[in-house]
């Protein structure tokens, strides 16, 4: 049947599965935690080089920036301060509203696995202060970063090469080439990663009702009910704030993108209406010139709910797990989440490995939560998707405002005829 090929019904039926197992049979249940781990190590295979790929990509990529001068520099400043934003958004609500506490995660029992290979960079700020920290976040030689799987070391090998290239230009393009044909084949084994998701979260799930009862998965399900309300409010009031001050209004716009927005939740991702979107924002009278370079490097720089994700989920994990983090750890986890977000869209199971990444900086935070955020992460794609879309096509329409090429009349009245009955 085409429904059991699903992989979303796949994980469904494996989470069911872990359930009544964890249920039916606890001390079964929780055998089969190696399954788990399994997932995990083959999700901790690709970070370092997926990471690396990715962080190239979005930097050499920024080099068309430069040329198109203040439009690019402006449109960079907006992504940023944007992305920091929604980032804080999801820190500060997972600290003010502790999705992930009282699931006592035993760290101590369930870090035994892929995550203790990370934690070098944490441990030696801890031992040797900031100097020491510094200077261990520049690798012996880039191979050594790799091997050890550290990826604060691979961010800055991959920033330094990233920057390389772009300088480089013509003479770069032969490395680009080859940089995207690598990212292009680890996203192929990504892909093949992901199909074996299910395993993984029945292990995890089972393991986790059987050891820790079934109050850990209604928290679960309280952590996605969380994302979704950020994400509507910066949606709502954040992205219809800035709406506002181009002269449009938030639901108006909503309701011009509505089958956009379907595509996007139907398939929870917004490669497939990247024409279309640009299209629309054009007839909004959007100059094509922002449209063209704005749309497309908002893709890798502008994901405002995949950042709420990362600031929201790793907190979420450390509650989880009993674990208070510093003001200095929260400082690095930010800092690398917004590094290692760039780049990450469009691809199955891609945010699993940045939220991966992201953790490498806080190693005593069990990874197996990542498997049991799989089993949600359909839902929880549907809303990062929407939040990216959206923040993309706020982003035009306030860069073309800042230029003072936008006319609010023109696209109030292309608005207004979008809500007519005989509009398509």
């Amino acid at each position: 049947m085409r429904l059991c090929r699903s992989l979303f019904f796949q994980i469904v039926l494996a989470t069911v599965l872990g359930v009544v197992s964890g249920l039916v049979a606890p001390d079964i249940a929780v055998m089969l935690k190696p399954l788990s781990d399994l997932f995990l190590r083959l999700i901790s295979m690709l970070v370092g080089p997926l990471v690396f790929c990715v962080v190239v990509q979005g930097i050499s990529g920024a080099g068309n920036l430069r040329t198109v001068g203040r439009i690019g520099l402006k449109a960079l400043l907006y992504f940023e301060v944007t992305t920091t934003i929604a980032l804080c958004l999801g820190v500060a609500a997972a600290a003010m509203f502790q999705p992930g506490a009282g699931m006592h995660i035993d760290a101590g029992t369930l870090a035994q696995g892929p995550s203790g290979q990370f934690g070098e960079s944490a441990a030696t700020l801890r031992k040797e202060g900031l100097v020491g920290f510094m200077l261990h976040l520049v690798p012996q030689n880039p191979l050594s970063a790799f091997v050890h799987n550290d990826v604060l070391q691979v961010l800055v090998f991959a920033i330094l090469f990233g920057c390389g290239l772009s300088i480089a230009g013509e003479q770069g393009k032969p490395a680009a080439v080859l940089i995207d044909s690598i990212a292009a084949v680890l996203f192929r084994i990504m892909g093949m990663v992901i199909r074996v998701a299910p395993i993984g979260v029945l292990g995890a799930v089972a393991y986790t009702v059987g050891h820790f009862g079934m109050h850990s998965l209604e928290q679960l399900g309280a952590f996605v009910g969380l994302y979704f309300v950020l994400i509507a409010l910066f949606i709502l009031a954040g992205l219809g704030i800035l709406l506002r001050a181009c002269g449009i209004g938030i639901f108006s716009f909503i309701w011009y993108l509505r089958a956009e927005l379907a595509v996007v939740m139907a398939t929870t991702s917004s490669d497939a209406v990247l024409p279309q979107i640009m299209e629309k924002l054009t007839a909004l009278d959007v100059p094509r010139d922002v449209v063209g370079l704005v749309i497309p490097a908002g893709y890798s720089f502008n994901l405002d709910a995949l950042s709420i994700y990362l600031g929201l989920a790793v907190l979420f994990l450390a509650q989880a797990s009993g674990i208070h983090l510093t003001w200095t750890q929260i400082f690095l986890v930010t800092g690398t989440a917004l590094v290692t977000s760039k780049g990450a869209h469009g691809v199955p199971g891609v945010a699993i490995v940045i939220l991966a990444a992201t953790l490498a900086v806080v190693p005593e935070i069990p990874q197996v939560g990542l498997v049991l955020l799989v089993a949600v992460d359909w839902f929880i794609g549907i809303a990062r998707a929407l939040g990216n879309i959206m923040g993309n096509c706020v982003a035009t329409l306030v860069i073309a405002k800042w230029e003072g090429r936008l006319d609010g009349t023109v696209a109030q009245r292309v608005l207004q005829q979008s809500r007519a009955p005989s509009s398509q």
